[in-house]
């Protein structure tokens, strides 16, 4: 027996929808951030060490990132339905886009948002904003984002051209890609971003993602 340890506005959300997906017989447990931090509760940390969210309880242990995760529902419970695809080339962008998500995309993503909290809570006294507003916007602009803004229109032009991250149906990419691009669209940072926009809507009206989004309670980016 599966069992998913999900937390309220996480990645595992992705993971709860490719449960819904491929049928897999699992259970839920539902974990609520700290109201305060924000953070995963200490409660995670018996079920791994990391005490972060998505954790998989297989029957060999509890795991945890995921990708890992999506590789190993995957390879365990995927028959033609979100399997990796078989052609050569769309397998090729399978992978890729399976470790682009958290290697290239979220890094600068997160970056972004820590250095922007950063800056709301430099507003007093007064005379620190205009310091930090220099200071934040040099270290953004001088690497994250280009970055990010490099990646963003990678994604955007791959989509105009292509319903799905790899081949011509949803594989394991799109559930791992989809949490970085949900999270973009929902900050209202996608506006000029049509295929991307329109990718996340396409996925949200898939009726396996309406029922892991009922049974997962909270989260923002739908």
């Amino acid at each position: 027996m599966l069992t998913l340890h999900h937390l309220n506005n996480s990645r595992s959300q992705r993971i709860l929808w490719l449960l819904e997906e491929l049928g897999a017989d699992y259970t839920l447990e539902l974990y609520q951030r700290d109201p305060v931090t924000k953070l995963a509760p200490a409660e995670l940390k018996a079920v791994h060490p990391l005490g972060r969210s998505p954790v998989l309880s297989t029957p060999a242990g509890a795991m945890a990132e995921s990708g890992a995760i999506i590789e190993y529902l995957v390879r365990e419970y995927a028959t033609d339905h979100f399997a990796p695809p078989k052609d050569a080339a769309a397998y090729q962008q399978y992978l890729f886009w399976l470790h682009f998500a958290e290697g290239s995309l979220m890094p600068p993503m997160v970056a972004r948002l820590v250095l922007e909290k950063a800056r709301a809570k430099a507003s007093k006294p007064f005379f620190v904003k205009p310091i930090a507003n220099k200071l934040i916007d040099g270290i953004l602009d001088a690497y994250y984002r280009p970055n990010l803004d490099k990646s963003l229109r990678y994604v955007e032009s791959y989509l105009a051209a292509h319903d799905w991250f790899a081949g011509d149906a949803p594989t394991g990419a799109d559930v791992q890609m989809l949490f970085p691009l949900e999270s973009l669209v929902a900050s209202g940072r996608a506006d000029n971003l049509a295929a991307i926009s329109s990718y996340v809507k396409r996925i949200h009206a898939r009726p396996a993602y309406q029922r892991a989004l009922e049974k997962g309670g909270q989260y923002d980016y739908a």
